[in-house]
């Protein structure tokens, strides 16, 4: 599918017609579920015939040419590239993880808003048009002809590695929590099952296949993004307009807060959980005897009700429990503490949805201005950093088509941003008003159907038989795809969600995949170990590298290092630290050279990665080592000074940079008249 010029007006009735197709399946399955289709049936034709329509269209973009392969022939209108963007952009951190952080921090989850909608604002004023003049494939391109030199370039393909890894393996993450839950196998499984729909558009047709498969995937992500709170809003207050009325649920929500945190029973619920935890920090004071007794009693348990004649059941879930006990002492301080902390997180009531930057003390109040701030410009930074972003400006015909394309991004993202609030508040009042206080026999069927994923837990911790608000624990990537059921939508709804956040996922995925082989295979292999590589040997290599990165992150995101939403935080400080200041700086001051460029890289990286293994719990870390009380999401905001500062320093103790090179960022920066008539100083200013 080559898309030659005369096809390029007819894109816009393909697509609508792709639109209406799709909107035609919704309604076939919707009659089909009233007629006695199953869950599992609708589920499963919803994600497969979805990867299927992808698929397709992987295949007939499938290319052998290199601009083809990695810019798309630079033929992409601006409205489309603006789509595609914008479906790169909204992965399973915005489709997922969003709306789940927005319900349980309330008004500080908006620095996500904030920051990520601010970046395409730094992107379009700093970035974009600037790139898109320089042309190439790659970021790291960029970074090796204004550095003069490989070691600038080797320093970018490691960043882009790295920062591209981390978001990947969120991604992928995702894609296992959809097809776990609705074609009804294993997370492990479902990851490497959902592998297979990423690699089909960008391992046969690159940027090209991707492209063209990410408009498609933004039609129905946004579709499905739409519609489920659009429902709900008329149900709750009879104006099918989320977005302008959850304002009013808010205000009721506030007050069922009120009632529902100092309810007696909710308080003895915390209680339980506060003695729950004091047992455990006993347990782990007298380790390792602790331990040892630990498996006495488990063992008499289990002797006691072989004695009694229990049922099997309770037989073999006291085993399993035998069974589960840590192996050794260090094993069980890191096991108990775990548990010791979540109890004590829920012997405290949440914090209030429309409370700015909550803390029981000035001090606690303040930390957490400072983290919202950190990360609202962490995001932002980090948006106009990301090489899989900032490559699809190189698609675009001219410059100004790179600029537009950056409006119709924001425009198409927007969309979805204005939304996720909403789907905060209008979930958060479902849970409050019609689950909190059911009785626990009587809970509706998704309770059980995502406690077999993981992703909901139900304790009875003071045995009365009624649903607490501490009782009940939901993860937050499981909201969103949820929210349908909560609701008490059909269930084609929420195959529709699904549908969409494997749309969202697997766009995202794609994009990275391709940022990493691109750079491994461009930009490692061809630039700088075998320029003399024949193009069908690179794109074999590109393709090789592909898939073999795509295994790896999948192995990585079976493992569930943590949540999507903090994966991808992590991606955004790497960016930030690495990219934005060498970018900017670039692109902007004709004396930085390449001894700057590679030393405030690697320092601001270095910053970044240091903090994030002193605070976090995955790496050992603490926050008792913290830096002004900063969470280990928000480490770039160190990196970022670090990278410009160095940059600046190193540089002015250096030799500035060629006449060329400073010919280049003049033929950047400046526009063609400007260049005709500006006289160029060679003193490095």
């Amino acid at each position: 599918m080559s898309f030659p010029s005369p096809f390029l007006p007819r894109l816009g009735r393909y697509y609508v017609l792709y639109a209406l197709g799709f909107l035609a399946l919704v309604v076939a399955l919707a009659s089909a579920e009233q007629m006695g289709m199953t869950q599992r049936w609708i589920g499963q034709i919803f994600l497969f015939a979805t990867i299927a329509i992808y698929a397709a269209i992987g295949v007939m973009s499938r290319t052998s040419d290199v601009s083809e392969y990695y810019v798309a022939g630079r033929r992409v209108p601006a409205l489309f590239n603006g789509m595609a963007t914008a479906a790169d952009w909204m992965s399973a951190a915005s489709f997922i993880g969003l709306a789940g952080t927005l319900y349980y921090s309330g008004f500080v989850g908006l620095a996500f808003v904030t920051g990520w909608t601010g970046g395409y604002v730094l992107v379009a004023l700093l970035l974009a048009p600037f790139l898109r003049k320089f042309g190439q494939f790659t970021i790291p391109d960029f970074l090796g002809a204004r550095y003069e030199g490989h070691f600038a370039r080797l320093v970018g393909v490691l960043a882009a590695v790295l920062a591209s890894f981390v978001y990947v393996v969120a991604q992928i993450y995702g894609v296992g929590l959809i097809t776990s839950r609705f074609i009804g196998i294993e997370f492990e499984i479902g990851v490497f099952v959902g592998l297979a729909g990423i690699l089909v558009c960008s391992f046969l047709g690159g940027m090209r296949a991707v492209t063209w498969t990410q408009v498609a995937q933004y039609l129905i992500l946004i579709v499905a993004y739409l519609v489920p709170v659009a429902i709900l809003s008329y149900k709750v207050t009879g104006v099918p307009v989320p977005q302008l009325v959850y304002g009013e649920v808010l205000r009721d929500l506030g007050v069922k807060e009120l009632e529902l945190f100092s309810e007696p029973r909710e308080n003895d619920v915390r209680s339980q959980y506060r003695y729950r935890a004091e047992e455990y920090a006993r347990k782990i004071e007298d380790l390792p005897a602790s331990l040892a007794d630990e498996r006495v009693a488990q063992s008499e348990r289990i002797m006691e009700l072989r004695t009694e004649g229990a049922s099997a059941r309770d037989v073999a879930a006291a085993e399993r429990a035998l069974r589960d006990l840590p192996r050794t002492p260090e094993e069980a301080r890191l096991k108990w503490e775990r548990t010791r902390q979540e109890s004590l997180a829920k012997t405290v009531p949440p914090v209030h949805h429309a409370e700015a930057h909550p803390g029981e003390t000035p001090e606690a109040r303040e930390s957490a201005r400072r983290n919202f701030l950190a990360l609202a410009f962490v995001l932002m930074v980090g948006t106009a950093g990301l090489p899989h972003i900032l490559m699809r400006y190189y698609t675009t015909p001219s410059v100004r088509q790179a600029r537009r394309s950056v409006f119709w991004s924001l425009f198409f993202i927007f969309l979805l941003y204005v939304t996720a609030p909403a789907y905060a508040v209008f979930a958060k009042w479902e849970i409050y008003s019609r689950l909190i206080g059911t009785n626990i026999g009587d809970l509706p069927n998704w309770v059980a159907s995502w406690s077999r994923v993981g992703l909901v837990k139900i304790e009875d911790i003071n045995g009365d038989g009624i649903l607490q608000l501490a009782e009940l624990t939901l993860n937050s990537d499981a909201i969103l795809l949820l929210f349908p059921e909560i609701a008490g939508l059909p269930y084609v709804v929420s195959g529709l969600v699904a549908a969409g956040g494997l749309a969202a996922a697997l766009s995202t995925a794609d994009g990275l995949l391709l940022t990493i082989s691109h750079a491994l295979s461009h930009d490692l292999y061809y630039k700088m170990i075998n320029p003399q590589a024949s193009t069908q040997r690179r794109l074999v290599i590109t393709k090789s590298q592909l898939l073999v990165v795509a295994v790896i992150a999948a192995w990585v995101a079976s493992l569930r290092p943590d949540s999507i939403l903090f994966m991808v935080g992590l991606a955004f400080s790497i960016a930030a630290s690495a990219f934005f200041p060498a970018l900017v700086l670039g692109i902007f001051w004709r004396r930085a050279n390449k001894w700057g460029a590679v030393a405030g890289m690697l320092a601001g990286l270095a910053s970044t990665l240091y903090y994030i293994v002193r605070t976090h719990p995955f790496f050992g870390g603490s926050m008792a080592d913290a830096w002004f009380d900063i969470h280990p999401i928000s480490c770039g905001i160190f990196g970022v000074p670090v990278g410009f500062t160095v940059i600046a320093i190193v540089s002015l103790l250096t030799p500035p940079p060629s006449a060329e090179v400073q010919a280049l960022v003049d033929f950047i920066r400046l526009p063609d008249e400007a260049l005709r008539t500006r006289g160029r100083p060679n003193d490095g200013t």
